[in-house]
Protein backbone atom coordinates (compact mmCIF):
# COMPACT_ATOMS: atom_id res chain seq x y z
CA UNK A 1 0.00 0.00 0.00
CA UNK A 2 1.35 3.19 -1.16
CA UNK A 3 1.20 6.13 1.78
CA UNK A 4 -0.25 9.46 0.84
CA UNK A 5 2.31 12.09 1.70
CA UNK A 6 0.56 15.73 2.53
CA UNK A 7 0.77 18.12 -0.29
CA UNK A 8 2.33 20.67 1.47
CA UNK A 9 3.23 22.64 -1.86
CA UNK A 10 -0.42 22.53 -2.70
CA UNK A 11 -1.70 23.94 0.10
CA UNK A 12 1.52 26.27 0.56
CA UNK A 13 0.40 27.38 -3.08
CA UNK A 14 -3.20 28.00 -2.22
CA UNK A 15 -1.92 30.05 0.96
CA UNK A 16 -0.24 31.86 -1.30
CA UNK A 17 -2.39 32.36 -4.10
CA UNK A 18 -5.36 33.59 -1.15
CA UNK A 19 -2.62 36.02 0.10
CA UNK A 20 -1.18 37.37 -3.18
CA UNK A 21 -5.08 37.84 -3.57
CA UNK A 22 -5.88 40.35 -0.63
CA UNK A 23 -2.37 41.78 -1.85
CA UNK A 24 -4.23 42.11 -4.75
CA UNK A 25 -6.87 43.96 -3.53
CA UNK A 26 -5.70 45.99 -1.24
CA UNK A 27 -3.34 46.96 -4.15
CA UNK A 28 -6.32 47.43 -6.41
CA UNK A 29 -7.82 49.49 -3.81
CA UNK A 30 -4.88 51.81 -3.34
CA UNK A 31 -4.44 51.98 -6.84
CA UNK A 32 -8.28 53.18 -7.00
CA UNK A 33 -7.79 55.80 -4.38
CA UNK A 34 -4.56 57.25 -5.64
CA UNK A 35 -6.49 57.53 -9.24
CA UNK A 36 -9.35 59.21 -7.37
CA UNK A 37 -6.94 61.70 -5.56
CA UNK A 38 -4.71 62.02 -8.58
CA UNK A 39 -8.18 63.18 -10.46
CA UNK A 40 -9.50 65.82 -7.78
CA UNK A 41 -5.72 67.31 -8.15
CA UNK A 42 -4.24 65.43 -4.84
CA UNK A 43 -6.70 67.29 -2.65
CA UNK A 44 -8.68 65.15 -0.07
CA UNK A 45 -12.74 65.15 -1.13
CA UNK A 46 -14.49 67.47 1.60
CA UNK A 47 -17.98 66.97 1.89
CA UNK A 48 -20.96 68.90 3.49
CA UNK A 49 -24.31 68.44 4.99
CA UNK A 50 -26.93 70.39 2.88
CA UNK A 51 -30.14 71.74 4.27
CA UNK A 52 -31.83 68.68 3.13
CA UNK A 53 -30.06 66.40 5.31
CA UNK A 54 -28.34 65.28 2.30
CA UNK A 55 -24.50 64.49 2.76
CA UNK A 56 -23.00 65.73 -0.56
CA UNK A 57 -19.44 66.65 -2.10
CA UNK A 58 -18.48 70.23 -1.60
CA UNK A 59 -17.83 72.02 -4.06
CA UNK A 60 -14.82 73.93 -4.50
CA UNK A 61 -14.52 77.30 -6.23
CA UNK A 62 -12.82 75.66 -9.20
CA UNK A 63 -16.10 73.40 -9.84
CA UNK A 64 -18.68 75.51 -8.10
CA UNK A 65 -21.12 76.79 -10.63
CA UNK A 66 -24.00 79.30 -9.43
CA UNK A 67 -27.07 78.27 -7.98
CA UNK A 68 -30.67 78.22 -10.27
CA UNK A 69 -32.53 80.99 -9.41
CA UNK A 70 -36.00 80.23 -8.61
CA UNK A 71 -39.02 82.46 -9.89
CA UNK A 72 -41.19 82.43 -6.66
CA UNK A 73 -45.12 83.80 -7.30
CA UNK A 74 -45.82 86.07 -3.75
CA UNK A 75 -49.49 86.76 -3.02
CA UNK A 76 -49.67 90.09 -0.52
CA UNK A 77 -53.23 91.05 -0.15
CA UNK A 78 -54.80 91.66 -2.84
CA UNK A 79 -51.25 92.36 -4.75
CA UNK A 80 -49.34 89.47 -6.92
CA UNK A 81 -45.70 89.51 -8.03
CA UNK A 82 -42.87 87.50 -9.32
CA UNK A 83 -39.71 87.78 -7.45
CA UNK A 84 -36.27 86.11 -8.46
CA UNK A 85 -33.89 84.57 -6.11
CA UNK A 86 -31.15 81.97 -5.45
CA UNK A 87 -32.38 78.39 -4.77
CA UNK A 88 -30.05 77.63 -1.94
CA UNK A 89 -31.16 81.43 -0.09
CA UNK A 90 -32.83 81.36 3.08
CA UNK A 91 -36.27 83.00 4.04
CA UNK A 92 -34.77 85.71 5.84
CA UNK A 93 -33.01 86.54 2.40
CA UNK A 94 -36.44 86.63 0.42
CA UNK A 95 -37.57 89.07 3.15
CA UNK A 96 -34.58 91.73 2.60
CA UNK A 97 -35.54 90.93 -1.42
CA UNK A 98 -39.28 91.62 -0.33
CA UNK A 99 -38.84 94.70 1.14
CA UNK A 100 -37.65 96.99 -2.43
CA UNK A 101 -41.15 95.39 -4.16
CA UNK A 102 -43.32 96.37 -0.64
CA UNK A 103 -41.74 98.78 1.12
CA UNK A 104 -41.99 96.47 4.87
CA UNK A 105 -38.88 95.84 6.69
CA UNK A 106 -37.70 92.52 6.82
CA UNK A 107 -38.88 92.44 10.56
CA UNK A 108 -42.16 93.53 9.88
CA UNK A 109 -43.05 90.75 7.47
CA UNK A 110 -44.35 87.17 7.82
CA UNK A 111 -43.59 84.77 4.82
CA UNK A 112 -46.11 81.72 4.92
CA UNK A 113 -45.27 78.52 2.75
CA UNK A 114 -47.29 75.80 2.75
CA UNK A 115 -49.39 76.72 5.57
CA UNK A 116 -46.69 77.86 7.76
CA UNK A 117 -44.74 80.73 8.71
CA UNK A 118 -41.39 80.14 7.94
CA UNK A 119 -38.59 81.27 10.02
CA UNK A 120 -35.35 83.39 8.92
CA UNK A 121 -33.08 80.87 8.64
CA UNK A 122 -34.97 78.39 6.88
CA UNK A 123 -33.73 77.61 3.46
CA UNK A 124 -35.90 77.48 0.66
CA UNK A 125 -34.74 74.47 -1.29
CA UNK A 126 -34.51 72.55 2.14
CA UNK A 127 -38.25 73.18 2.72
CA UNK A 128 -39.47 72.40 -0.59
CA UNK A 129 -39.86 75.62 -2.51
CA UNK A 130 -39.53 74.89 -6.52
CA UNK A 131 -39.44 77.20 -9.56
CA UNK A 132 -42.89 79.41 -9.30
CA UNK A 133 -43.77 78.39 -5.76
CA UNK A 134 -46.30 80.32 -3.98
CA UNK A 135 -45.28 81.97 -0.90
CA UNK A 136 -47.86 84.41 0.62
CA UNK A 137 -46.61 87.95 2.68
CA UNK A 138 -48.27 89.30 5.17
CA UNK A 139 -47.73 92.17 7.83
CA UNK A 140 -46.55 91.48 11.33
CA UNK A 141 -49.89 92.60 13.29
CA UNK A 142 -47.00 94.08 15.98
CA UNK A 143 -45.66 95.75 12.92
CA UNK A 144 -49.19 97.58 11.79
CA UNK A 145 -49.87 98.36 15.66
CA UNK A 146 -46.30 100.06 15.50
CA UNK A 147 -47.23 101.76 12.38
CA UNK A 148 -50.61 103.14 13.70
CA UNK A 149 -49.11 104.57 17.21
CA UNK A 150 -46.28 106.06 14.90
CA UNK A 151 -48.87 107.83 12.52
CA UNK A 152 -50.59 109.69 15.67
CA UNK A 153 -47.84 110.82 17.30
CA UNK A 154 -46.87 112.23 13.67
CA UNK A 155 -49.35 113.55 13.45
CA UNK A 156 -49.89 115.20 16.75
CA UNK A 157 -46.59 116.71 16.51
CA UNK A 158 -47.56 118.31 12.94
CA UNK A 159 -50.63 119.27 14.71
CA UNK A 160 -48.47 121.35 17.61
CA UNK A 161 -46.15 122.48 14.97
CA UNK A 162 -49.01 124.35 13.75
CA UNK A 163 -50.39 125.89 16.74
CA UNK A 164 -46.92 127.47 18.11
CA UNK A 165 -46.53 128.65 14.26
CA UNK A 166 -49.80 130.72 14.99
CA UNK A 167 -48.55 131.77 18.59
CA UNK A 168 -45.23 133.07 16.47
CA UNK A 169 -46.71 135.04 13.80
CA UNK A 170 -49.22 136.92 16.42
CA UNK A 171 -46.03 137.74 18.19
CA UNK A 172 -44.35 139.09 15.67
CA UNK A 173 -46.96 141.85 14.80
CA UNK A 174 -47.36 142.70 19.21
CA UNK A 175 -43.84 142.80 19.44
CA UNK A 176 -43.38 145.31 16.81
CA UNK A 177 -45.74 147.23 18.80
CA UNK A 178 -43.95 147.16 21.55
CA UNK A 179 -40.35 147.82 19.69
CA UNK A 180 -42.89 151.78 18.45
CA UNK A 181 -44.31 152.37 21.49
CA UNK A 182 -40.45 152.47 23.58
CA UNK A 183 -39.18 154.26 20.75
CA UNK A 184 -41.97 157.23 20.93
CA UNK A 185 -41.29 156.79 25.02
CA UNK A 186 -37.55 157.28 23.80
CA UNK A 187 -38.43 160.63 22.08
CA UNK A 188 -40.21 161.99 25.11
CA UNK A 189 -43.66 161.24 23.49
CA UNK A 190 -46.00 160.20 25.98
CA UNK A 191 -48.32 156.75 25.54
CA UNK A 192 -51.82 156.36 27.23
CA UNK A 193 -51.32 153.85 29.56
CA UNK A 194 -54.10 152.00 28.43
CA UNK A 195 -52.65 151.12 25.17
CA UNK A 196 -49.16 149.65 27.39
CA UNK A 197 -51.87 148.04 29.47
CA UNK A 198 -53.77 146.45 26.26
CA UNK A 199 -50.38 144.93 24.57
CA UNK A 200 -49.57 143.15 28.01
CA UNK A 201 -53.04 141.47 27.67
CA UNK A 202 -52.99 140.83 24.18
CA UNK A 203 -49.46 139.20 25.02
CA UNK A 204 -50.37 136.88 28.16
CA UNK A 205 -53.71 135.86 25.69
CA UNK A 206 -50.99 134.41 23.70
CA UNK A 207 -48.78 132.63 26.38
CA UNK A 208 -52.37 130.71 27.70
CA UNK A 209 -52.52 129.51 23.99
CA UNK A 210 -49.05 128.58 24.28
CA UNK A 211 -49.74 126.83 27.56
CA UNK A 212 -52.55 124.70 26.11
CA UNK A 213 -50.57 123.11 23.16
CA UNK A 214 -49.85 119.87 23.80
CA UNK A 215 -46.12 119.38 22.86
CA UNK A 216 -42.90 116.74 22.48
CA UNK A 217 -39.42 116.94 21.20
CA UNK A 218 -38.94 119.42 18.38
CA UNK A 219 -42.42 121.04 19.27
CA UNK A 220 -41.53 121.06 23.17
CA UNK A 221 -38.41 123.58 22.23
CA UNK A 222 -39.83 125.77 19.96
CA UNK A 223 -42.72 126.16 22.33
CA UNK A 224 -40.00 126.92 25.37
CA UNK A 225 -38.40 129.61 22.76
CA UNK A 226 -42.16 131.50 22.02
CA UNK A 227 -42.84 131.56 26.04
CA UNK A 228 -39.51 133.51 26.37
CA UNK A 229 -40.36 135.93 23.72
CA UNK A 230 -43.90 136.71 25.71
CA UNK A 231 -41.67 136.71 29.15
CA UNK A 232 -39.37 139.24 27.34
CA UNK A 233 -41.83 141.33 25.77
CA UNK A 234 -43.94 142.10 29.00
CA UNK A 235 -41.35 142.54 30.80
CA UNK A 236 -40.12 145.70 28.50
CA UNK A 237 -43.81 146.98 28.54
CA UNK A 238 -43.48 146.43 32.64
CA UNK A 239 -40.66 148.99 31.98
CA UNK A 240 -41.48 151.14 29.71
CA UNK A 241 -44.53 151.78 31.88
CA UNK A 242 -41.95 152.93 34.58
CA UNK A 243 -40.60 155.36 32.25
CA UNK A 244 -44.00 156.46 30.59
CA UNK A 245 -45.13 157.94 33.41
CA UNK A 246 -41.70 160.26 34.14
CA UNK A 247 -42.46 162.00 30.59
CA UNK A 248 -43.85 165.38 31.08
CA UNK A 249 -46.87 166.25 28.46
CA UNK A 250 -45.67 169.72 27.07
CA UNK A 251 -48.47 171.63 26.29
CA UNK A 252 -48.85 173.13 22.48
CA UNK A 253 -48.44 176.89 22.51
CA UNK A 254 -51.68 178.64 21.74
CA UNK A 255 -50.60 181.92 19.45
CA UNK A 256 -53.66 184.16 19.40
CA UNK A 257 -53.48 187.65 17.28
CA UNK A 258 -55.11 190.42 19.31
CA UNK A 259 -56.48 193.26 17.22
CA UNK A 260 -56.52 196.84 18.15
CA UNK A 261 -59.91 198.38 17.55
CA UNK A 262 -60.83 201.89 17.55
CA UNK A 263 -63.99 204.00 18.51
CA UNK A 264 -63.59 206.63 16.60
CA UNK A 265 -61.71 206.76 13.32
CA UNK A 266 -60.15 210.16 12.74
CA UNK A 267 -61.18 212.13 9.58
CA UNK A 268 -59.26 213.78 6.85
CA UNK A 269 -60.34 216.56 7.98
CA UNK A 270 -58.85 216.44 11.53
CA UNK A 271 -55.50 215.94 9.59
Amino acid sequence: MMKRTPNHNHNHNRNRNVVNGKAAQSSSTTSFSSSSSAAAGDEPLDWEMRPGGMLVQKRTDKSESPAPILRLRVAFGAVRFEIPISSQATFGELKRALTAETGLEAAEQKVIYRGRERENGEYLEGCGVKNRSKVVLVEDPASIERRYTETKRNAKIQTAHRAISAVSMELDKLADQVSVMEESISNGIKVPEIQITTLIEMLMMQAIKLDTIAAEGAASTQKILQGKRVQKCVEMLDVLKVRNAGVEVVKPVIVTTKWETFDHWPSLIDL
